[in-house]
């Protein structure tokens, strides 16, 4: 059960990878579809979208291997990628991501039992194993936690339900059965688990509580990012629902209750409706987008930045039936220090 969602079994790079495959030999380490509004790009450009870990140089070496093979036949480097193409990238060794070593790294475990774990994520640990970031990430610290007390579980396959971005801190369960990861699974994908996300957005919402609704994609030139399409043509439905905790003139402190899950869905809407979430830097929120031209500001909102030097984004509530006892379960992840610290400055500047 798959889904491009902000926190379901997709994120990091916004790859498209396809599970592991092997094949006379070699490993499919990307699989790529083509958005249908791509326009003409050589292959070596292309791919180092997806592989940032890369250089051009190896991308050419890799086609003239024969190993970049679009719609079934090897290409050249000098191929020019069209709208619908089948892009696969073959390698003779397995993916690292796919090779979880067990860290010992503290981990703030909240609950723990023979079916689950509920781990409360600190902000800038990657949550699996990536491009870039093969190591030092929450399921390389859980194997170790598991390997630790005997429990075996190849979390490459099993455990991680859902996940947050890399910057995001807050909530997240992950099972350590089968059981368990499909019955939780359903629950993420029927959307009856109970989440809320805690954002501080740029401005002054004009209502105290709204919804954003319009389909998410990929950026159609910057493929960093996830954009919103209103009139449907592109990407997927996607409903934010939210209202107003705190204001604080220039920036607003809001709560997050997502509809449906698409990546990245409340840094792009909120982005869309002028309110990009502070220091969100993939969305040009780590720019002044809102307040006065005045230096005392300007110094002011770049110290904001230093003590919250990510985008301010946290996973409050997390609430389930467990898997077993099926009983409701509740979680809430009190407000991260960095993000409360900003939150203390702003006061205090208003105030002042």
């Amino acid at each position: 059960m798959r889904e491009e969602n902000e926190e379901f079994l997709d994120e990091e790079l916004l790859s498209q990878e396809s599970p592991e495959a092997e094949s006379a030999g070699l490993y499919e380490h990307l699989n790529i579809t083509v958005d249908k509004n791509q326009e003409p790009l050589r292959i070596d450009k292309f791919l180092l979208i997806f592989r940032q870990n890369s250089s051009r140089n190896k991308i050419s070496q890799t086609c003239r291997a024969g190993n970049v093979v679009v719609n079934g036949v090897p290409v050249k480097q000098n191929y020019r990628v069209k709208p619908g193409d089948q892009i696969s990238v073959l390698l003779a060794h397995p993916r690292r991501e796919n090779i979880i070593i067990p860290q010992d790294i503290p981990v703030n475990i909240v609950y723990e039992d023979d079916d689950l774990v509920v781990v409360d994520k600190a902000a800038g640990m990657v949550v699996h194993p990536g491009h870039g970031n093969y190591h030092s990430t929450l399921v390389n610290a859980l194997a170790f936690h598991f390997e630790k007390n005997g429990l075996k579980s190849d979390l490459d396959r099993v455990g991680l339900v859902h996940r947050i971005d890399k910057d995001t801190s807050g909530l997240l369960v992950v099972a350590k059965n089968e059981y368990a990861l499909s019955f939780l699974a359903k629950q993420f994908f029927e959307r009856t688990t109970k989440r809320l996300y805690w954002a501080f957005v740029w401005g002054n919402l004009e209502e105290n509580q709204g919804t954003i609704t319009g389909h998410i994609g990929r950026h159609l030139k910057n493929r960093m990012q996830m954009a919103v399409f209103e009139d449907g043509s592109f990407g997927k439905h996607a409903v934010t629902h939210y209202k107003v905790i705190e204001r604080f003139k220039y920036m607003t402190w809001v709560e997050c209750k997502l509809e449906t899950g698409r990546t990245h869905q409340i840094r792009a809407h909120f982005k869309h409706i002028g309110h990009t979430l502070f220091n969100d830097e993939r969305y040009e929120g780590h720019h002044i987008l809102k307040g006065v031209n005045l230096p005392k500001y300007k110094q002011f909102v770049k110290n904001v930045f230093e003590v919250l030097p990510r985008h301010a984004l946290h996973a409050h509530t997390l609430g389930f039936i467990h898997p077993t006892t099926k009983q409701e379960m509740y979680f809430e992840s009190p407000m991260p220090a960095d993000m409360e610290e900003a939150i203390e400055k702003w006061r205090r500047y208003l105030e002042a």
